[in-house]
């Protein structure tokens, strides 16, 4: 810092042309959520109606009302998570519907990633932290903004 710069962490956003391998690809990692989301939503089913079984099988009396509190207890805590769950599913099913609707060339947004850059007395701040990085099929095509 004495020479007047420092270096600070900055977001580099990644956009990328859409290809006909980008879309297998993207369609490919969405299958592969959607097969795993509903496989979670599978297990958390198995786990509850299981849990709610050991409770009552454990009990003297299932149909004493605090046995009946802890079911209703294990029964909205499913419900609460099926209910995550559910969104999160539809949020990938609304993304398998958006990436279908893309027109091939057309430039995505796909992530972002971080870097370092050095910055001195003088230099634009907001210049210095705007970067984006181009890909197609994964081969950096041009990289946007001050290094």
């Amino acid at each position: 810092m004495a020479d007047g710069t420092i270096t600070i962490k900055r977001s580099i956003t990644v956009r990328a042309v859409v290809t006909p391998r980008w879309k297998e690809d993207a369609a490919r990692e969405l299958g592969t959520a959607l097969a795993n989301s509903d496989g979670q939503l599978a297990q958390l089913e198995r786990e509850g109606q299981q849990l709610v079984d050991e409770i009552r099988r454990q009990s003297l009396n299932p149909l004493d009302p605090r046995v009946q509190d802890q079911v209703a207890s294990v029964q909205q805590q499913v419900a609460a998570k099926r209910a995550e769950l559910e969104e999160q599913k539809r949020q990938i099913l609304e993304q398998q519907r958006q990436v279908n609707e893309l027109e091939m060339e057309q430039v995505v947004e796909q992530g972002q990633l971080e870097s370092v850059v050095t910055v001195g007395v003088g230099d634009n701040l907001v210049e210095k932290l705007q970067a984006a990085v181009l890909v197609r099929d994964g081969v950096i095509e041009a990289i946007d903004g001050a290094l």
